[in-house]
């Protein structure tokens, strides 16, 4: 969420017209985040003031878009607490604005819980759960661009900036997971769209309570468990260290198997979706920083972060039986 294209008043007015949601009051650039360009967009009718965050898409095309967009309207009808993407008059949620796709959505009431407690994880994990089962009616397919294929194509791109310990690590892990991706109890793994990047940023809360889920740029259909780890590989470690934390995460899973048990193979193979997830988020990161795009604000995560996350996961596995 970086300010990749620069939007000038008169482009964010023309869009506020066009969607029949009043006048331009205040257009601030969004900072933190790397993928696509984000406004935070005050607009003003006869009924007061509403807050709306406008997305320019960097990466994603037109085509690939309308998954997205048409996930969040089905999750919001569902009951479940996300951004609604708001129509022009002729019912389209999918706009242009400076030459780039664009979607404006409302901005969820509440702030990040960047050190959350055991209340906060159970919160998220049975709001995870529900959504898994509201998207299960959802008519759009897609896969998880930033799956196993990807990670395929994108580790020959980043091993040249990796000293011999780290590129002996990438290399592994990934002929691990493509061996896991091969095997029954994968194939066995049950499936829907998915998030795929609910971290602590990417969840409101007001007053102890979660509010909403937001930024479904990288959702895909895939394995819910993929989406339970990378989950459980933010809210439920040690930041500075990246270890396992027993207290956050059973609270975590308990809540979200409450609502939706865990299957056997799920069970079997969430020590393997947790290091999935972290290899996926070190690659990622890998190439934002070191193959960066021109942004005018832009700060790459550090990608050594997932890579202790990683190395943790393989040396302390995690079961579900002891969570």
């Amino acid at each position: 969420m970086a300010v990749f294209t620069e939007v000038s008043e008169t482009e964010a007015s023309e869009l506020l017209r066009a969607l029949n949601l009043g006048e331009l009051r205040e257009l601030r650039g969004i900072q933190s985040g790397i993928e696509n360009t984000n406004y935070f967009v005050t607009a003003a009718d006869m009924f007061g003031t509403r807050e709306y965050v406008l997305t320019l898409f960097e990466r994603l095309t037109f085509e690939q878009l309308p998954f997205y967009l048409h996930l969040m309207k089905h999750l919001a009808q569902h009951g479940i607490p996300v951004p609604d993407p708001q129509a022009d008059r002729s019912g389209d949620i999918l706009h242009t604005v400076a030459g780039k796709p664009a979607a404006l959505v409302n901005k969820l009431a509440g702030k990040h819980e960047l050190a959350p407690g055991p209340e906060h994880c159970a919160q998220v994990g049975a709001m995870l759960a529900r959504m898994h089962l509201a998207g299960r009616d959802y008519n759009r397919r897609q896969p998880n661009l930033r799956g196993l294929a990807w990670w395929n194509e994108t580790v020959p791109l980043v091993l040249p900036f990796l000293d011999e310990a780290q590129a002996a690590l990438i290399r592994g892990e990934l002929a691990y997971q493509n061996h896991v991706a091969a095997g029954a109890p994968y194939a066995a793994l049950p499936r829907g769209p998915v998030h795929a990047d609910l971290f602590r940023d990417n969840v409101m809360f007001e007053e102890g309570q979660l509010t909403g889920f937001f930024d479904f740029y990288f959702a895909g259909v895939d394995c819910w468990l993929f989406d339970l780890a990378v989950c459980l590989n933010d809210w439920a470690i040690d930041l500075p260290t990246g270890r396992h934390d027993a207290g956050r995460a059973a609270a975590f899973v308990e809540a979200y198997a409450a609502v939706r048990p865990l299957s056997p193979a799920e069970r079997q193979l969430l020590p393997a979706m947790l290091r999935a997830g972290a290899l996926r988020f070190w690659i990622s990161r890998l190439w934002d920083f070191h193959l960066p795009r021109e942004a005018s604000l832009l700060k790459p995560h550090d990608p050594t972060h997932f890579e202790r996350v990683l190395r943790e996961r393989i040396a302390h596995p995690v079961t579900a039986a002891s969570l």
